[in-house]
């Protein structure tokens, strides 16, 4: 079978327009058994791995699943972080049920802009003004009373007072009136010395009397403080009590409320108007004071019915995926606080579930590093990464918050075995690996969901439906994507570009349903974008500047066929393969190899060439043969053992001096026992080959051989199938070597007969025979080494 067909009658519709849309997932139940299991595995570590080739629609499938199982999950909940009044530097978190966190965030803003409000209009009410104007008579009483003793002391002992600059002195009396200078002098020295005596005493008295008055003024400080905190308490007491009620089941919530009591209590005066700087300085304004201590920085917030959240963080650089503190700058200084904390992906998907993707992880500096540790010490602490580069950055240090987060990582398999050889904690962390397939087998069922898959997409992005003619084709092309006529394939990403391409084509044709040709345009014009350098190499081969003979028959020549992969697009060719055999008994040289132009796989599948022959014809003599073998034309290196049946025909041709048939080309491995073996892009190099010969001219004998193993694989274009069945081209199935040389000979290969020797009329008797006579030159004069007429010894 060259390649599968669909009858659209066997479809069961006429177009798309009749189908329920997709809504499961297209062969990928051991990726979607590996989803579920991991998905509702509570326990540590069974966080996910989703491995697959690109194309495959896992990010899809995971983001739906992952979603679907969200909504049945209760919502997380809301975190905030708020001042801590013992230290600034450590901003503490409070958690709250989903939804009430906002609801916090509001009412603490009411609460204070309340404040604002009523606390100074509490300080000048009459009730206090009242109450602070009695204490301060009061207190002036007091220190009248005070004065008033004090005066009667001193004028008991002789003196009064007398107002300086400095303040009160003490001034001697007689009679009631100060006393002169002259009355002075004329005391005697002891009425000097009692005069002396009494105003030392009286001056103890006076410093006794400041004493007091400062006791005073300190008593109706700190009953003027009391009344204030009195005051603001008053102006408190409802709302703080309010405030107590909603929240006393969050015990955090209830002591972080007393804290902002007390210290409103204790900085109350920041709620009163303050009066601006006596110079009108840029930035120095009159502005109300600073409150930022008394706000909720809400860092995730949920719908109390949203369910748990899903996050499919995109760029998950190390603040994006944990968070950051941001910085703000004023007159040239930069400053931050608790309210310039920011949450990150693993943050906002707390209690849900968290989608990265593995290498855009891996390619961020600090986020592998970061990720594991939330995922070990199930907790997430955000902190300035200029910290990791040895940056003394004083700043703060929030609490850190506790997560529960399922993470899912999406990435090649390549980066899944890498992490699991070198990357210790891997295999802890991640759990559970979700592996998405590139194919399914075909069956109704299948062909069902591709159609019910294309009536999804035209209605999800208004295309124009596809009539059963087109989804047949569609279901063909899927063949082609797997590279097999008997499985379709999974990757989603090529086949809805095919159906958007085909869309746009109907559209512009006009047509009201995409039709089988529009499916043939979008396949035609998607390779004519493509297949410049296909293009520029066929020409080449037409003109004969890539020699290529592709009629006649020569020996030691054979058309090999190999594959470009060119990004997208991949396209075959034919490539001339020559052997030349001589005396010697270095066996097989492969001149890439010797060029350095050989891979590894290429140079092992020449080197089973050697074993195969030495296997076939070394028996009564030494095995003595030099083959040199090379691709012509070819300056860049040769990989693969695609090539090892035609250069061992092109060996044999030279050998046994039989022409090969030019108009075929082979491609296939082969082992040491000469069993053909499978290749890849078989359907590549068949087209090739049929392109270069329809260049020239398909004369209907042309065709190319390939391994019968390689038959599955087969879903070739419809311009090869309808080329087959006219009878223009022809595709050989071999399972042995011997029936490919059989075919490019049309020579018998040969069996031992019961002497072990071939058949002298057979490809492996002609063969035999020239090696029996290389092994006799070798005998008799040595590898290498002239005959008297100074010629090497080599094929006739």
């Amino acid at each position: 079978m060259l390649s599968s067909t669909v009858d659209p009658t066997q479809l069961g519709f006429e177009d798309t327009s009749e189908l329920e849309p997709l809504t499961d997932i297209i062969g990928q139940e051991r990726a979607v058994e590996a989803l579920e299991f991991g998905l509702s595995m509570k326990s540590p570590g069974f966080n996910l791995y989703v491995s697959g080739p690109v194309g495959t629609g896992k990010a899809t499938l995971v983001r739906q699943m992952v979603t679907r199982l969200a909504q049945t999950t209760q919502a997380p909940s809301d975190w905030c972080y708020v001042n801590n009044f013992q230290d600034t530097s450590r901003p503490v978190s409070l958690s709250f049920p989903a939804g009430q966190g906002c609801a916090f965030k509001r009412d603490m803003a009411t609460f204070i802009e309340s404040l604002r409000r009523d606390i100074p209009a509490a300080f000048e009410s009459k009730k206090y003004l009242d109450g602070k104007a009695t204490l301060h008579d009061e207190t002036e009483t007091k220190k009248k009373a005070l004065f008033q003793e004090l005066t009667k002391l001193s004028l008991a002992r002789g003196f009064g007072f007398d107002e300086t600059p400095a303040g009160f002195g003490l001034v001697p009396l007689k009679d009631g009136h100060p006393m002169t200078g002259e009355a002075m002098e004329a005391m005697t020295e002891a009425e000097q010395q009692d005069l002396n005596d009494r105003r030392l005493g009286l001056e103890g008295e006076i410093r006794e009397f400041h004493v007091r008055l400062h006791s005073l003024d300190k008593e109706m400080e700190h009953q003027l403080r009391h009344l204030d905190h009195q005051m603001v308490t008053n102006v408190l007491e409802g709302r703080y009590e309010a405030m107590l009620r909603s929240y006393q089941d969050l015990p955090a919530v209830s002591a972080y409320l007393e804290r902002v009591k007390d210290n409103i209590v204790h900085h109350y005066k920041d709620f009163l108007p303050h009066e601006g700087p006596a110079l009108p300085l840029p930035g120095l304004e009159l502005r109300r004071p600073d409150m930022t201590r008394y706000f909720v920085n809400l860092i995730v917030e949920h719908e109390p019915t949203g369910g748990a959240p899903v996050i499919d963080e995109s760029h998950p650089t190390y603040t994006n995926l944990i968070g950051k503190i941001e910085r703000r700058a004023h007159m040239g200084v930069m400053y931050t606080d608790f309210t310039e904390i920011r949450a990150g992906a693993v943050l906002q998907a707390n209690g849900g579930y968290l989608i990265v993707n593995a290498l855009d992880m891996l390619h961020q500096p600090f986020s592998w590093d970061a990720l594991k540790r939330v995922i070990k010490t199930a907790e997430v602490k955000i902190e300035d990464p200029g910290e990791f580069y040895g940056f003394s950055t004083a700043g703060l240090r929030p609490q850190a918050i506790p997560v529960t987060v399922k993470i899912i990582m999406v990435g090649p398999p390549m980066i899944y075995h890498l992490l699991q050889a070198y990357e210790e904690d891997f295999a802890k962390l991640f759990k559970v690996k979700a592996d998405f397939d590139t194919e399914v087998v075909r069956s109704e069922r299948q062909d069902r969901q591709y159609a019910r898959f294309i009536a999804k997409l035209c209605r999800e992005e208004g295309l124009p439906h596809f009539g059963a003619d087109a989804v047949a084709e569609v279901i063909r092309q899927g063949f082609r994507f797997a590279d097999r006529h008997d499985r379709l394939s999974l990757r989603f990403s090529l086949v809805s570009d095919l159906i958007r391409e085909a869309g746009y084509w109907a559209r512009k044709e006009g047509h009201s349903f995409v039709t089988r040709g529009d499916v043939d345009a979008a396949i035609a014009h998607k390779r004519h974008r493509s297949n410049l350098a296909e293009h520029w190499i066929q020409d080449e081969i037409r003109e004969g500047t890539l020699m290529v003979d592709l009629d006649g028959e020569i020996v030691g020549q054979v058309n090999g066929l190999s594959v470009h992969e060119l990004g997208d697009y991949a396209f075959g060719r034919p490539t001339r393969i020559t052997a030349r055999t001589y005396v010697g008994t270095k066996g097989v040289i492969d001149v890439q190899r010797e060029a350095e132009l050989a891979g590894n796989i290429h140079s092992k599948g020449v080197m089973t060439l050697a074993g195969y022959l030495a296997g076939k014809f070394a028996g009564l003599h030494p095995f003595a043969m030099n083959a040199s073998l090379t691709f012509e034309q070819t300056y860049s290196e040769i990989e693969g053992d695609s090539a090892a049946v035609a250069e061992l025909t092109a060996i044999l041709s030279s050998l046994a001096d039989l022409p090969i048939r030019q108009y075929l080309a082979v491609t296939g491995s082969v082992n040491q026992l000469g069993e053909v073996q499978p290749i890849g892009g078989v359907n590549e190099k068949i087209e090739g080959f049929l392109e270069s010969c329809s260049r020239r001219g398909l004369t209907g004998k042309q065709g190319v051989i390939i391994p019968a193993r390689n038959t599955k694989h087969l879903a070739l274009r419809r311009d090869v199938v309808e080329a087959v069945e006219s009878g223009q081209f022809t595709v050989y199935a071999v399972n042995t070597l011997e029936e490919a040389i059989e075919l490019l000979t049309g020579v018998a290969a040969g069996e031992r007969g019961i002497d072990g020797e071939y058949p002298p009329d057979t490809v492996f008797g002609r063969a035999a025979q020239r090696l029996a006579e290389m092994a006799q030159a070798v005998a008799e004069w040595g590898e290498g080494e002239e005959r008297p007429g100074g010629r090497i010894i080599t094929e006739p």
